[in-house]
């Protein structure tokens, strides 16, 4: 499904006039935040994008007028009795995701807090899928591991980093190409991407948007690995960048013209605008499973709130604002 048919909640992406159509290492945390409006695409495809944007809109908000009712309502029902668990204890979980959830996992684990006042946050680790199984592998302490990959959760599966009854699927993403804001660059294509006319970044072979990129660009013989990883590039040197965010930084700070990130970065970047969506056949799907680290001593207090991610409203409509497509 396209980006433009998905819009959901408060927020919208930076989509340039006239659209055509992380397995890795530091994925660097604390990105910007987009707080603008987006420009919007002309002619017949711009009123069927309103139109669109609008319905997702007023859907969004439902969910969360429900949401909010239903928080209050439990709030009301508990009184000023327990504010913690039949077992009385607090608990602090220690949450590693992909960097892409910086700004949407803040505003989650907030919000989950609200309604469970005996929980509170570790600081959050955003980095890349990559670089959070490396952190697990050599000892570091979570209780939840939300991968960009399904790639990256098989190899944290495989070493006995989490545990395999406890995946679930969260969400998925898109890729896109972006311009920085304002730019007057063109393209209806990959083949453009590739043409030698601009200079692009991604991400490197640590980076799940990078490997979703590779896969992109070996549809137009630019790569020579179907996976993403481990081949070489053909007619284009792109800048390699252990970040999904950092990659969106350079393209708004000048340094390339283009940039292949996830659709949902549109949201967090005020600086970044979508010129180009990829098309989905081209790269394995992207998913973001999440499941409990082998290593935690909360696994059910993790598990809740894997599945509060998964099925409550309030979660879901903050993945849909911050772009990403619920399942």
């Amino acid at each position: 499904m396209g980006r433009l048919s998905r819009v959901g909640g408060r927020r919208a992406p930076h989509v340039a006039s006239g659209l055509a159509g992380d397995l890795g290492a530091h994925d660097g945390a604390g990105q910007g935040v987009c707080r603008g409006v987006p420009k919007r695409a002309s002619g017949e495809n711009a009123s069927r994008t309103r139109f669109l944007r609008k319905m997702r809109h007023a859907a969004v908000v439902a969910a969360s007028v429900v949401a909010l009712a239903f928080a209050l309502s439990m709030c009301a029902c508990a009184g000023t009795g327990t504010s913690t668990p039949s077992g009385g204890e607090s608990v602090r979980l220690q949450v590693f995701a992909a960097n892409s959830l910086t700004e949407a996992m803040d505003e989650a684990a907030a919000a989950y807090c609200e309604t469970h006042p005996w929980v509170t946050f570790a600081d959050s680790q955003y980095l890349s899928s990559g670089n959070l199984n490396a952190q697990l592998y050599a000892g570091s302490y979570a209780d939840v591991l939300i991968s960009a990959s399904s790639d990256m959760m098989d190899v944290a599966q495989e070493n006995g980093l989490v545990e395999p009854d406890s995946r679930v699927n969260l969400f998925t993403n898109d890729l896109v190409v972006v311009r920085r804001k304002g730019s007057d660059i063109a393209i209806s294509s990959l083949e453009d991407v590739v043409s030698g006319s601009y200079t692009v970044a991604i991400g490197d072979e640590s980076v799940p948007a990078g490997n979703y990129a590779c896969q992109a660009l070996y549809s137009v013989g630019a790569y020579t690995s179907e996976t993403g990883r481990g081949g070489f590039f053909v007619g284009i040197s792109p800048y390699l960048d252990s970040s999904v965010g950092n990659v969106c930084w350079h393209v708004a700070a000048g340094d390339v013209d283009l940039g292949i990130v996830y659709g949902s970065d549109a949201y967090r970047f005020d600086e970044v605008e979508i010129i180009y969506e990829i098309p989905e056949n081209l790269t394995q799907k992207i998913v973001y499973p999440a499941a409990v680290c082998s290593i935690s001593d909360k696994p059910d207090a993790a598990a809740e709130f894997i599945e509060w991610c998964q099925t409550s409203l309030t979660a879901r409509s903050i993945w849909q604002k911050w772009g990403f497509i619920v399942i």
